[in-house]
């Protein structure tokens, strides 16, 4: 797929996503004033903060897939994990708040008027939050973006809590009010362990960590491969946003001809650059059997 491409699909998710929260947020809002339902109105509550964080990615992360310029030389890369991040971080204190919310309901018990049309709308807001929930997953399949996997987890999230409310609706029609605030509080913990699970992982890429041992191995098996490698070190590798930067020095034969030693050189980032997350690469070439410049020991 082409970055326009890449930009259009990401773009028309992130709209789906705000048009659905939006739907949602009248459908329950309403139907929560008419009858007086907590359960609703937290449901629709949760959707504002799903609103807004559809919004920033909307308006924000499409600025991932904008080229490299005089401000940014190296791209926008870190910006899409960047509204992941603020993503995971609006999920984890909505979990907060509606784990107080959950609190206060065992509390004080005080039931909404029972009424069908609340399960109606309850409905509505699961079915409304899968279609969203598979549409964005659809478009991702691709794409592998985790601001659009950071949406997709909290339309999970949303079906969730409304299920809870479901159950709380339940219980209000069986005489049974008690189940509203329990439901909530497990769900609402859910919702939380799973914002500072999209949070922690979207800080290593903030940060430039490093991937796992499984993957520096792999990079290492890549060059060594090459018939022409004699020895690789000093490898380090980062994440720069979503994907992985490699600087290598890698020894070659010292007599080969400068311009097979470039050939060499242009090879092995080109196998570098085909394995998965790998974005770009920086292969310095040494002579095999002199050292490093640094390991030799100081003029006196």
């Amino acid at each position: 797929m082409t970055e326009e491409g890449s930009r259009r699909g990401f773009t028309k998710a992130a709209a789906v996503n705000v048009i659905g929260n939006a739907v949602k947020i009248v459908v329950e809002g309403a139907v929560g004033l008419a009858f007086g339902s907590v359960a609703l109105l937290a449901d629709a509550a949760h959707s504002v903060a799903d609103l807004v964080a559809s919004l920033v990615v909307l308006i924000w992360g499409r600025s991932s897939f904008d080229e490299p310029d005089d401000t940014h030389p190296h791209g926008h890369a870190r910006i899409e994990p960047l509204t992941a991040l603020f993503v995971g971080a609006v999920l984890a204190l909505l979990g907060l708040s509606l784990l107080y919310e959950s609190l206060q309901g065992l509390l004080v018990v005080d039931p909404p008027e029972a009424n069908p049309l609340l399960l109606g709308a309850l409905a509505f807001a699961i079915v409304d939050m899968y279609l969203v929930y598979r549409y964005t997953e659809y478009i991702n399949a691709t794409l592998e973006s985790t601001a659009l996997e950071a949406l997709a987890v909290d339309c999970l999230n949303d079906i969730y809590t409304s299920i809870a409310a479901v159950v709380g609706v339940l219980g209000v029609l069986l005489g049974q009010p008690l189940l509203d605030p329990l439901a909530g509080g497990l769900v609402s913990l859910l919702v939380v362990y799973q914002g500072v699970e999209i949070a922690r992982e979207n800080v290593d890429y903030l940060v430039g960590a490093a991937p796992t041992p499984e993957k520096r191995a792999e990079i290492t098996q890549t060059l060594r491969s090459h018939p022409h490698v004699e020895g690789v070190h000093d490898l380090t590798v980062f994440y720069d946003g979503i994907l992985l930067e490699v600087e290598v020095h890698v020894e070659v034969d010292g007599e080969m001809p400068f311009r097979r030693a470039h050939d060499i050189e242009s090879e092995l980032v080109s196998r570098l650059r085909t394995l998965e997350d790998v974005g770009d690469a920086h292969v310095h070439l040494d002579p095999s059997g002199i050292g490093e410049w640094k390991d030799q020991p100081e003029n006196t």
